[in-house]
């Protein structure tokens, strides 16, 4: 039986099995992310998050230590100047397994595994979007002004009220200055003088030449 035994074999010897970690893990420090089934998932998952602990110290032991475990001196390297920088303030947990599904053939789950810190589908940095759930909101919340926005135009609406009222009153005293009422225009009809009647006096003045003239005839 298997009580208290930890190690997932595969199916493989331990020499066969150390080969193929060695040439998974340095597969996926290269790639980035690999598929591969559930089970070698896991078992790659313990096998090389302990030498991406030992790769954020670069010293000369670290990297015979590493180097005994992938046999690859590339993925050491990449290891040692590129991954080690980005995963510097990671406290460990530098590898996601997603599960995708079963595998044609022989139905095996399987899985991709990648490095959490070179992910380009999951993207934390963009600005997340507040979305309503009602469709007519945001067409409402844009039309509808604002408490300030509202008491910024009966302001406006005010002064100028004001100003129009005050330019009618002022035009109200000048036509009233210009124009007399009736009454006053009844008023010094009356105290006028009536104008004498200048035809009498002329038709007069011309009976009197005449007169004139028939005495001197005589």
């Amino acid at each position: 039986m298997r009580h208290g035994k930890k190690i997932a074999h595969l199916g493989r010897t331990a020499s066969h099995r150390k080969a193929m970690m060695a040439n998974m893990a340095s597969s996926l420090i290269e790639h980035k992310r690999i598929n591969t089934t559930v089970a070698k998932a896991k078992a790659l998952k313990k096998f090389v998050e302990p030498l991406i602990t030992k790769a954020k110290s670069d010293t000369t032991h670290n990297r015979r230590v590493v180097f005994s475990a992938l046999r690859n001196k590339y993925a050491v390297s990449e290891l040692f100047r590129d991954i080690a920088e980005k995963v510097a303030d990671r406290p460990g947990g530098y590898t996601r397994i997603i599960k995708v599904g079963s595998r044609l053939g022989d139905n095996a789950s399987m899985a991709l595994i990648e490095l959490v810190d070179f992910n380009d589908i999951y993207v934390t940095d963009k600005p997340t979007k507040k979305r309503s759930r009602r469709r007519g909101g945001k067409k409402k919340a844009e039309t509808a002004p604002t408490a300030v926005e509202a008491e910024e135009v009966e302001d406006v609406v005010e002064e100028v009220t004001e100003e129009v009222a005050a330019a009618t009153e002022a035009e109200e005293v000048v036509v009233v200055e210009k124009t007399p009422t009736p009454e006053a225009s009844v008023e010094e009809s009356e105290g006028a003088e009536p104008a004498e009647d200048t035809t009498e006096t002329t038709s007069e003045a011309d009976e009197n030449q005449e007169e004139s003239k028939d005495d001197k005839h005589e």
